[in-house]
């Protein structure tokens, strides 16, 4: 049983989504969500350290999210439901800063997407309701809690929703261009 997936780039090559191979029959079907040393040649290398789970209702917007000090890879997958995943790249000096890409996962399409360190993360749920889990390379520290104004009008996600359900702190974030030098991430080649 051939165990491969394929690695697409996406408009951020640093940002990759993950097409597994699903095996599928008359029990069910199975694939792997995870192989360090699979994804890793895939382009994915972090060291992940934490595992969340997060369900929400449809026209929830949970992001854009990141952390300085103790910056987080993330490998996102949904368990049930839809979602529409973004990565923004708010690191100094990089060619593409400010620039986002979004993908649609499903527990259909059974898609992952992996956003290294140094982008911030952010969903809008497309079901009724969904479940995502997502693997950390980092752990989370409240006191290192960062975030973007989702509806920013510079970075101009295509979130479709005109009324999303926030959280009081999502709602009250700042655009990129407000935020100080010295709370983004720096670019390294």
């Amino acid at each position: 049983m051939n165990m491969a997936c394929e690695f697409v780039k996406t408009d951020l090559p640093e940002v990759v989504l993950i097409k597994p191979c699903v095996f599928k029959d008359d029990r069910g079907f199975f694939l792997e969500t995870f192989h360090q040393n699979k994804y890793a040649g895939g382009g994915i290398k972090g060291n992940f350290v934490q595992d969340n789970h997060s369900h929400s209702k449809k026209n929830t917007i949970r992001g854009l999210h990141y952390q300085l000090l103790h910056p987080q890879g993330k490998l996102v997958y949904v368990v049930s439901g839809e979602i529409f995943d973004v990565a923004v790249d708010i690191r100094r000096g990089s060619p593409s800063f400010g620039k986002w890409t979004g993908v649609c996962l499903s527990s259909e399409n059974k898609y992952q997407l992996y956003i290294p360190e140094g982008f911030a993360h952010g969903f809008r749920v497309l079901s009724e309701t969904a479940d995502v889990l997502y693997k950390c390379t980092e752990l989370y520290y409240p006191d290192d809690d960062y975030g973007i104004l989702w509806s920013d009008p510079l970075i101009n996600i295509h979130w479709q929703v005109s009324a999303p359900i926030l959280s009081k702190k999502d709602r009250e974030y700042q655009t990129l261009n407000n935020i100080p030098e010295s709370l983004l991430p720096i670019y390294r080649k």
